[in-house]
């Protein structure tokens, strides 16, 4: 089949009956579901890495149990049923409370599910991150006199973040990805409007083409601007190679 026969690359102006515009609207509705949920994420990160590593046992076990499911449970099974099983659950506290129907916002649904994923992922980040940082260092900040929240803040916390960067960046690529799950629940985002697209023009190879274009030029616009905060937090350290 002759490629040129299956695109038609004027169906990606900005305004009708072009599609780009609606494809760049995807697009900025991914990096902000994405960014959101990411960014929840990795607060659910650091606090699950905190319990695994310093909380009590019974906390361990729990958390132990969440970071196992959610990993071992495909996205898209745990997007289904965190989104509908969520919507249940609010609606059975409102009938329950006498107040009407929830009707769920989409996006603040998308963040919710994207960062309970994350979080799992981003504990175990932390966690070895956290496990890396040499124990004479926290009895050092203990010498001088620190509280818990000030070693945290002054010591923990700059040890932690340049030995977790590497996995939070891939976190943030596998964010970005996931959002296109989301389609599946009806949430209008790239891959969402890149479908719709497709199936009202039956040009499916120019916009399918197109979203994986605008996918990549995420994933590498996140890798220059994690690798300058990379280079940031090893300013002053050594590199051995």
């Amino acid at each position: 089949m002759d490629f040129l026969n299956i695109t038609d690359w004027s169906l990606l102006a900005l305004s009708p009956p072009g599609w780009g515009g609606a494809l760049l609207w995807g697009a900025v509705k991914t990096v902000q579901i994405a960014l959101g949920g990411y960014l929840l994420g990795l607060l659910i990160g650091i606090c699950g890495a905190m319990g695994k590593v310093y909380g009590p046992p019974w906390l361990k076990e729990l958390l132990a149990i969440y970071t196992t499911v959610i990993r071992a449970v495909p996205e898209l099974i745990l997007i289904l049923i965190l989104f509908y099983a969520g919507t249940a659950v609010l609606n059975g506290l409102a009938a329950q409370l006498g107040l009407g129907p929830v009707d769920v916002n989409g996006a603040v649904a998308g963040v919710v599910v994207i960062a309970t994923v994350q979080g799992a992922y981003s504990t175990e980040v932390f966690r070895g991150a956290l496990q890396s940082i040499p124990p004479g260092c926290h009895e050092a900040a203990s010498a001088y006199g620190m509280s818990g929240r000030t070693c945290f803040r002054r010591v923990t916390l700059p040890l932690l973040v340049p030995r977790a960067l590497p996995g939070m960046s891939n976190l943030w690529v596998i964010a970005t990805k996931e959002t296109a799950l989301l389609s599946v629940v009806g949430f209008s985002e790239l891959a969402l409007v890149a479908k719709q697209a497709a199936g009202g023009t039956k040009y499916y190879m120019t916009f399918f083409l197109a979203a994986s274009a605008i996918y990549l030029s995420i994933t590498l616009i996140s890798r220059v601007i994690f690798n300058m905060i990379e280079a940031r937090y090893n300013r002053g350290t050594v590199q051995h190679r």
